[in-house]
């Protein structure tokens, strides 16, 4: 398994350490721009951005290239952000995934179920990570963010938060922030229907970080993640603290809300069926997300930041 904090900001005592290298596709539209901006001013370290017949220009002093591999051949960059719209979403991230990016983050929503499967299926044979489609992308609080979320939710210390909604990833963080539980890194798996790094992978990938205390698991109704976590983590005897909170509770059955994934379909999906299997794995689940904190203080005593 792939360790996410390697390829964000490499192994401490390296010499570049906290300065991975990110490139942005799709900069000089006006998502895309906008968001440049607010991931440099962040600290993130932007050093390449693709256009296609933008080559040769700059954004906030940002090199443009053509192409992803003119772009990784000139910065050696290994992450690259995709904010195309959906229908160029399968070029872009094959230009990138050809072009030796290790991890993609995606953040287009709606992307054609088809074209998320060939993404996916690439990211395996390159050994790559793709977090999303439709993610709010990666955070590690004080070093640098890579996608949309707002700053100021967050703060830096050792609690994971991985989320299958981007909102509830804020609201959680933010809790947790207020309750002086920094974070050393918060993602979100993505809410279209195909996840290209899904709920247990994207727990592999950060589990064994040691910048860790415990995990923040925010889930929701529909699909059955939560119960093959839990269920990993009792197989893998996973033994930080874990908490949990599942979204959607009061959903009606068989009734579209919100994210592709959360519909119930009888007991399948529940958010009773996912507490229960939770359980079973000592993992409190919060009714709400200001009870995250709470339950946390429980399993592993006063919030604190390193």
């Amino acid at each position: 398994m792939v360790d996410l904090f390697e390829l964000l900001i490499g192994k401490e005592g390296d010499k570049d350490f906290k300065k991975k290298p990110v490139i942005v596709q799709g900069i000089t539209g006006k998502f895309g721009a906008f968001h440049t901006q607010q991931m440099l001013a962040y600290g993130t370290n932007i050093v390449a951005g693709v256009t296609p017949g933008k080559g040769g220009q700059k954004l906030e002093g940002v090199p443009i290239y053509e192409t992803m591999k003119e772009a990784v051949d000139a910065t050696g960059a290994k992450i690259s952000i995709i904010f195309v719209p959906a229908k160029f979403f399968l070029s872009a991230a094959v230009d990138a995934l050809e072009s030796g990016i290790k991890l993609l983050i995606a953040i287009p929503e709606h992307v054609p179920i088809r074209d998320a499967l060939t993404v996916v299926e690439l990211a395996k044979k390159k050994d790559a990570i793709v977090i999303g489609p439709n993610t709010p992308g990666i955070i590690v609080p004080g070093v640098m963010k890579i996608g949309i979320m707002p700053a100021s939710p967050f703060k830096q210390g050792r609690i994971a938060v991985i989320s299958r909604s981007g909102t509830l990833m804020y609201e959680a963080s933010h809790n947790l922030s207020v309750a002086n539980f920094g974070q050393s890194i918060c993602l979100g798996i993505g809410g279209d229907p195909i996840n290209g790094t899904p709920l247990i992978e994207a727990f592999d990938t950060i589990r064994n970080g040691a910048n860790i205390d415990g995990i923040v698991v925010v889930g929701e109704i529909g699909g059955d993640a939560e119960e093959m976590l839990a269920q990993h983590i009792i197989d893998t005897k996973f033994d930080k603290p874990v908490v949990a909170y599942i979204a959607g509770r009061a959903a009606p059955k068989e009734k579209r809300m919100g994210h592709a994934g959360a519909i119930v379909y009888g007991n399948y999906g529940s958010a009773e069926s996912k507490v229960a299997m939770y359980a079973k794995a000592n993992v409190p689940v919060a009714k709400r997300p200001a009870e995250v904190s709470m339950l946390l203080a429980g399993k592993i005593g006063k919030g604190r930041i390193k």
